[in-house]
């Protein structure tokens, strides 16, 4: 092949067309192949030597700025989440200080006297009450979730960064939090320290605790909310290869997390046992679930279009809501998006998601006040299931009576003794929190009746009765420290109402 000087570069490889979106290995065999034409040109005397290093060094640049990747601008994050602006930490240490007051001086008692706790096996700590919004990530393996997390705190090329890679990297349940330095705390560290909302997980045993990992570091968004990544389902390996009760692990995370994230992307649509399974434990927290397509950039938009459609023809059949979950579409990392797609889709979008992150962040006192209030309901609702047991029992017994046949007989048929239908009668309770009849065979199980007195009898002329301090602090002193909370906020400018997201993000615990 004849070259002159004034041929253009195409001309003399023809293949920089694909060398520009080739690996490394493609990189190297392009580049030598351009040599070994240069310098068969060069025997002929057609190019120069100093033509040939001019040609080099062109092309050597244009590939380190094609291969070098441009970083997004996360000046926006910032912005939605409001990181500049000073929270009232008074305000709301105060506020949090009333709540452990009401619980332990109210609740805790009746959970106590009526063994709640080996009902719903979720025990209360201080921890748990003076704990920051937690943000589950959860989703097959590879699709984003360490990726999201590490955009989000800003630690990509940081020492600190979580790791991720094409192949199962994360294996553990890591959970970010604040700290005054950056530095990693065992599992078995975060299971003893009761000041944490972590010491349950030590039921769980000593294998799992080897697989949770905690790391604390300054952070802005981490004085306001913890993050937990967990490993990624894998539908070709079996539970119990985990070496831990993974589905369980999974269920004590979801009961406690203010927002949950699973995340896919265009690769990993398909529904396997796993991942059905985990979707049977989020049923219930539907207004808490957010699904979020990742690496929307890698396809066109028709191609995205059709990928949209096919998560949610997969996602059907597992969340059976009249309102499907709020879905995101983006792509959630450092780098820029990728040429000729939905930019402004894709930014606008995640502008949406970090104003859900941020409404979570806004009413973590207005949802903890409500859990603990809703907490409160169920003690109530079973301290007066276990006393009306009690009453029948002690209606039914009579001197010749066995008693372990009379109350068997009143636990495997509660209906015909109207143990369910008195409470409704009765007491301002809704049939649909009335807990399973089949759950008391089991309590009773390991808690003999005669183990429990009437709710008559729990009362004391200095402390009162334990019944009437839960119905006040139902009924009065939960929703007026709710109330002190709202009527303290000022309402503030959202990034969605500046940027034109067109929607505002729901509080599952008020009506819009």
């Amino acid at each position: 092949m004849d070259i002159s000087p004034s041929t253009s570069w195409p001309s003399v490889c023809p293949t920089s067309s694909f060398c520009m979106h080739s690996n490394l290995p493609g990189l190297v065999y392009i580049v030598c192949e351009t040599i070994r034409v240069l310098l068969a040109a060069i025997m002929k005397g057609t190019v120069s030597i100093c033509c040939l290093l001019t040609l080099l060094f062109l092309q050597a640049t244009a590939e380190v700025e094609e291969f070098d990747p441009v970083l997004r601008d996360r000046s926006h994050i910032d912005e939605t989440l409001r990181l500049a602006t000073e929270e009232k930490a008074a305000d709301y240490a105060a506020a949090i200080q009333k709540l452990r007051k009401i619980y332990h001086s109210s609740i805790k008692p009746m959970e106590q006297a009526y063994k709640y706790n080996e009902l719903r096996q979720h025990e209360i700590s201080d921890g748990e009450i003076t704990s920051k919004p937690m943000v589950l990530f959860l989703g097959p393996w590879s699709v984003g979730k360490s990726s999201m997390i590490n955009y989000l705190l800003g630690l990509h090329d940081s020492p600190y960064q979580l790791y991720t890679g094409a192949e199962p990297t994360t294996s553990e349940f890591t959970v970010i939090m604040h700290g005054e330095k950056i530095r990693s705390v065992e599992g078995i560290v975060m299971a003893a320290d009761s000041s944490r909302s972590f010491s349950p997980l030590e039921k769980f045993g000593q294998n799992f605790l080897e697989k949770l990992i905690g790391i604390e570091m300054p952070h802005k968004l981490l004085e306001r909310v913890t993050f937990v990544d967990t490993p990624g389902i894998i539908e070709n390996r079996k539970q119990q290869e985990r070496g831990y009760p993974f589905n369980d692990v999974c269920q004590w995370f979801i009961d406690r997390a203010d927002l949950i994230f699973v995340v896919f992307d265009p690769t990993k649509l398909d529904v396997g046992l796993e991942l059905e399974m985990l979707f049977r434990q989020l049923k219930g927290r539907e207004s808490q679930i957010r699904i979020i397509l990742n690496k929307a950039d890698n396809l066109a938009t028709q191609d995205l279009m059709r990928v949209y459609g096919a998560l949610f023809w997969s996602l059907a059949p597992l969340i059976n809501v009249t309102e499907p979950p709020r879905v995101y579409v983006s792509s959630f990392w450092p780098y820029d998006y990728a040429p000729d797609t939905s930019r402004e889709l894709f930014k606008r979008e995640e502008i949406s998601l970090l104003e859900d992150l941020n409404q979570v962040i806004e009413n973590r006192m207005e949802n903890k006040i409500a859990f603990i209030r809703q907490h409160a309901i169920r003690v109530r609702i079973h301290a007066l299931l276990v006393d009306r047991y009690v009453q029948t029992f002690k209606d039914k017994m009579s001197f010749f009576s066995d008693p372990e046949l009379v109350f068997q007989e009143i636990v495997d048929e509660p209906d015909k003794f109207y143990i369910f239908k008195s409470i409704l009668a009765k007491t301002n309770v809704s049939k649909f929190d009335l807990p399973n009849r089949d759950a008391y065979r089991d309590f009773f199980g390991i808690n003999p009746i005669t183990n429990f007195k009437p709710l008559t009898s729990q009362c004391s002329y200095i402390g009162g009765c334990l019944l009437d301090k839960i119905e006040k602090a139902i009924t009065n002193e939960l929703p007026a420290l709710l109330s002190g909370i709202n009527s303290g906020k000022q309402p503030g400018l959202s990034s969605c109402e500046v940027t034109g997201c067109g929607e505002k993000p729901k509080n599952r615990y008020r009506k819009n």
